[in-house]
């Protein structure tokens, strides 16, 4: 079990699908299609509503979940969320599976931003709140400057450091 974790544009998803690849059973689950299932009554974390917690919790606990399922038929899960802050222990907590390592992909802001289009404050408070509050486990990787198949290699090459039972 490999969590990809990270803010937007850190390239969770292209490295988190390319490193499900090299596997031989290997499955790239997304967090976020547990959001997208919500087809009515969907809360959006913009309100930090009471409600939009709830479903975040929700859709976390949905993934872990899946992840532990797929991994107990067998499988290489990589599964991929924006999980930052204090979040992230919680989450890691309802993973059953072991053993687990943790991935946070940390490209410069300027990168996130140039990636979304331009300059956004979201990304700098995002940036801040995963630096000040996520708790420090796993393997931290900078992949401002690498390739998203430098990135995997990275990943792969250093996993040991990635561990974290």
């Amino acid at each position: 079990m490999i969590v990809v974790s990270g803010i937007m544009a850190a390239g969770k998803s292209t490295v988190s699908q390319l490193l499900a690849e090299r596997f031989q059973y290997g499955v790239h689950l997304r967090g976020d299609v547990f959001r997208r299932m919500i087809v009515s009554g969907q809360a959006s974390m913009a309100t930090d509503s009471g409600e939009a917690q709830r479903q975040l919790q929700l859709r976390y606990r949905l993934a872990c979940q899946a992840a532990d399922g797929y991994a107990q038929a067998g499988f290489t899960v990589v599964l991929q969320d924006v999980v930052i802050g204090e979040l992230l222990r919680e989450f890691l907590d309802g993973i059953r599976t072991r053993p687990r390592y943790l991935v946070v992909l940390t490209p410069r802001p300027e990168v996130i931003s140039s990636r979304l289009g331009g300059a956004h404050q979201l990304v700098d408070e995002l940036d801040y709140e995963l630096h000040a509050f996520s708790p420090r486990r796993g393997l931290w990787l900078d992949n401002s400057d690498l390739s998203a198949g430098e990135t995997v290699d990275a990943i792969l090459g250093r996993l040991d450091e990635a561990h974290y039972d």
